[in-house]
């Protein structure tokens, strides 16, 4: 089985494959502190539930592929992986990795990896021209040519950034949970304030996604818009311009980076 780590910079998710289907997944806390040790510990608890996988660290995974947007946790699982899964090949995505899809960015380098992950999957599920839109810590739109080359994006404050500065800046706002109102007009705060978080991305992905594709394409309509990321349901419902949704698209572009790298190694 392939282990596939996508670590952000809020959440890390994690997925287990067995060929071509995810068969578990997790979502744990992203925490900087936390030690090569302490992370193996942790994936001994997770993966030891799954039935498939056997007792010790390690038995049934035949493969790793790990992307990170935080560079002390990426040291920490290199060493995970020197240290407990010695035997395993593992591909960590940073410059030199393999993804079959050209960056055309000033600096490729500043391009997070999970953003060219992304590109990866979008390209290979469902072709180009693509715009994926990925609900994370930030918000970010990645484009994706009808070559399958990543062009460029968009890089706005996250769902749960917005709410947390709203209660940290307004005097009279509080940190709220975000859900659904069950009206555009709030009837009071917790309404008004969970109303102009939903509506107001919605409206947010709708306007960007429109100008982004009349960049991308001579024909906006041939772009498909792909969602992704742990908050994507929150504005699934309202957003007009999306086409698919797919939560582990990174977990399926980590899975296809790892093919296309692991006959080199």
């Amino acid at each position: 089985m392939l282990l596939t780590i996508d670590v952000g910079n809020t959440h890390t998710v994690l997925g287990l494959f067995d060929g071509d289907e995810i068969v578990e997944h997790w979502r744990i806390s992203t925490d900087a502190r936390r030690t090569a040790d302490e992370l193996a510990v942790l994936l001994q608890g997770l993966m030891g539930m799954h039935p498939l996988l056997g007792e010790e660290l390690g038995d049934g995974i035949d493969g790793i592929a790990i992307c990170a947007t935080v560079p002390s946790v990426l040291h920490e699982l290199r060493e995970v992986t020197r240290r407990y899964y010695g035997d395993v090949p593992a591909v960590l995505v940073e410059p030199g990795v393999k993804t079959g899809v050209p960056i055309q960015f000033d600096n490729p380098k500043e391009v997070g990896a999970d953003r060219i992950i992304n590109a990866v999957a979008a390209n290979e599920l469902y072709g180009g021209p693509a715009i994926v839109v990925d609900f994370g810590t930030a918000t970010t739109f990645d484009a994706v040519s009808a070559r399958g080359e990543y062009v460029g994006g968009v890089i706005a404050p996250g769902i749960e950034i917005s709410v947390e500065a709203l209660g940290v800046k307004a005097a009279q706002l509080r940190k709220i949970e975000v859900a659904r109102p069950r009206t555009v007009i709030g009837k009071n705060t917790v309404a008004a304030m969970q109303s102009g978080i939903v509506y107001g991305f919605a409206g947010q992905v709708d306007g960007v996604v429109d100008r982004m594709a009349r960049e991308l394409a001579d024909d906006p309509d041939d772009v498909t818009v792909i969602a992704t990321g742990g908050l994507a349901p929150m504005v699934l419902g309202e957003a007009t311009v999306i086409d698919e949704h797919e939560p582990w698209l990174t977990l399926i572009g980590l899975r296809l980076v790892y093919e296309r790298n692991v006959s080199r190694m």
